[in-house]
């Protein structure tokens, strides 16, 4: 026998030897739907801090929002219930990284080619926009990423995420604050403690109707086009694929429109 040979019979009799080690290799191997399936349950990240896609009801705990509803009809289709698991904008890429988390994210996840290239995406179920929140009075000031590229400026950003990065590329002359709590974030602009906050299209209606003190002013001419989707690991092919066909099925029978419809959302641009 060679040496390779008895290293390799020494390595399969540890494997044997070791109580669930086989065990553990089919699970590994095994269907993602299967083992959610199994479980009876879906585990979903989602950040809980913007309204309306994704929010976290502080005195009860209980999730609402667009992104909410859509991985409800996604686990109705599995034949399990939902189970939500808080994640961060500053650790959303590794959180859906760590097998021991959840299965998938939702809530205001921008497509971008730099996901793509360590995860995977659904399809796209909801436009997206980079745009602003100001005050009132003031959103005759803003017109453009030049009226707000200015030291005078005050702009306030949530960490982590799209529009941190969007605000440091974008706006570099800007006076910018970084806030760790994104729903507090239109508060503080309307109170006077900043004077824009950089949103997307998806959210800043949801504040303009709430707090009669704010604006979007370029609501109808975001800075940026995108879709969001569904993020998870690479390797839950089975998992992206009934993700992909729940959101078409969606689309097909107007419940997707109805969606937008409830939280005052634009179907398409």
């Amino acid at each position: 026998m060679s040496r390779f040979q008895r290293l390799l019979l020494i390595v399969l009799v540890l494997c044997f030897a070791t109580p669930g080690c086989g065990t553990q290799k089919r699970a590994a191997s095994a269907p993602t739907i299967e083992m959610i399936q199994k479980r009876g349950i879906l585990l979903v990240g989602t950040t809980g801090d913007y309204r309306p896609l994704s929010y976290k009801e502080p005195g009860t705990g209980e999730y609402w929002g667009f992104g909410i509803d859509v991985a409800g009809v996604i686990a109705d289709r599995l034949g399990v219930s939902v189970s939500y698991v808080p994640t961060s904008w500053p650790t959303l890429s590794a959180d859906v990284q760590n097998p021991e988390l959840f299965d998938f994210a939702i809530g205001g996840i921008t497509i971008t080619d730099a996901r793509l290239e360590t995860m995977d995406m659904s399809e796209g179920y909801l436009c997206n926009g980079k745009t602003i929140l100001c005050r009132k009075e003031e959103a005759g000031r803003y017109r453009s990423l030049e009226d707000i590229n200015r030291p005078e400026v005050r702009v306030m950003v949530n960490p982590g995420g799209l529009n941190e990065k969007f605000a440091r590329e974008r706006l570099p002359e800007c006076s910018l604050i970084v806030f760790d709590k994104n729903e507090e974030i239109p508060g503080k602009v309307a109170a006077g403690e900043a004077d824009v906050m950089i949103t997307e299209i998806t959210e800043a209606p949801w504040y303009v109707r709430n707090d009669s003190r704010l604006a979007a002013p370029l609501l109808e001419q975001p800075f940026t086009r995108g879709q969001i989707g569904v993020l998870m690991r690479k390797g839950k092919e089975d998992l992206l694929k009934q993700v992909n066909k729940t959101l078409q099925e969606m689309k097909s029978d107007g419940s997707l429109k109805s969606l937008h419809e409830k939280y005052g959302l634009i179907y398409g641009y």
